[in-house]
């Protein structure tokens, strides 16, 4: 299942902002049978992660794999990389040129040069989720499921001051990437959280609380892995989720997708939290008869999606039988 990413090219591309680009490179990986021989699900990564979903090194291998939730004996599971997350040579410098919207309108010219018109699944958590409401927004038949996971239609005012903090923090740190990770891991998890995995404890070898010593360690990774430049891109698409916007309202495009909406919010994330999902469940069913809308319990906050994933099968298991 680690195979190497194969690289599409989108040509003379204009961002929301109008911003040309002569050429975009696309990269993404295929999971389980052969393209066109079996149902396809488009999986969505989130702000650090790619298109590696399946394998030893795959972020959501619990999930998607052999005899998974999602089977990949069922299954052909494809994979974009955001252009510019870091994982493939394109590297995108001016991150302010991109939108959410963007990037489906990408992955939407991705799926016309593989010849793809129908797909069973789009799937995605935190920001993979939100670009999966702006593909489905964008091509309203396209899917017969579209599963958002921990993130909604649009980017709330709580969200958006966090990316906000997160970008004065990437662009004016002396250490970027680490300190900015260390501030989302706080909003990522929750005190309960916390307190259940380090309860005070101390490094007595470092002479620090366990937490500061976890956090210094989840910053110090992520600089090893990641660019400058993606989290500044990834931070920029996560604030700019929004299907209504330039459009005439929320439910005027929500209502147009003919996919079944399965939306799972999990009901300790501070990002996008559960009552805002819920919102979006009870105002869309008033117009569309195939939405609904189930929760993951946890006290880890917005990261459950990739934690619980016991509970994550249970929701799941219905559609991808």
């Amino acid at each position: 299942m680690e195979n190497k990413p194969t690289t599409l090219t989108i040509q003379n591309f204009t961002t929301e902002s109008g911003a040309f680009y002569a050429t975009i490179n696309l990269s993404y990986h295929l999971f389980g049978p052969a393209l066109h021989t079996a149902p396809i699900v488009l999986v969505n990564h989130a702000l650090t992660g790619n298109s590696q979903v399946v394998g030893l090194k795959g972020w959501w291998n619990v999930l998607i794999g052999e005899n998974r939730t999602i089977d990949t004996n069922k299954y052909t599971i494809l994979a974009f990389n955001v252009p510019g997350n870091g994982f493939d040579d394109t590297i995108i410098e001016n991150y302010l040129d991109f939108t959410a919207r963007d990037v489906a309108r990408l992955f939407v010219e991705g799926l016309k040069v593989l010849q793809i018109t129908q797909l069973f699944a789009i799937i995605g958590g935190s920001v993979g989720g939100g670009i999966a409401w702006e593909i489905a927004a964008l091509e309203p038949k396209i899917a017969q499921h579209l599963i958002p996971i921990a993130t909604d239609w649009k980017s709330t005012d709580w969200l958006i001051a966090n990316c906000f903090l997160q970008e004065q923090i990437l662009n004016n740190s002396a250490k970027p990437i680490e300190d900015a990770r260390i501030h989302a891991m706080l909003c990522y998890r929750t005190p309960e959280s916390f307190k259940a995995k380090f309860d005070r404890t101390t490094n007595e070898e470092l002479a620090v609380f366990n937490i500061e010593s976890w956090l210094s360690h989840h910053g110090g990774k992520l600089q090893k892995r990641f660019q400058l430049s993606a989290y500044k891109l990834m931070n920029q698409l996560l604030k700019t989720i929004d299907i209504s916007r330039g459009r005439e309202s929320f439910l005027a495009v929500a209502s147009q997708i003919e996919a079944d909406i399965h939306i799972i919010g999990i009901n300790s994330d501070l990002f996008f939290s559960v009552k805002e999902n819920k919102e979006t469940y009870e105002e869309l069913k008033k117009h569309k008869a195939n939405v609904t809308f189930q929760e993951i319990d946890s006290i880890h906050g917005h990261d459950a999606f990739l934690i619980e994933y016991k509970q994550l099968d249970n929701l799941l298991k219905g559609i991808f039988n």
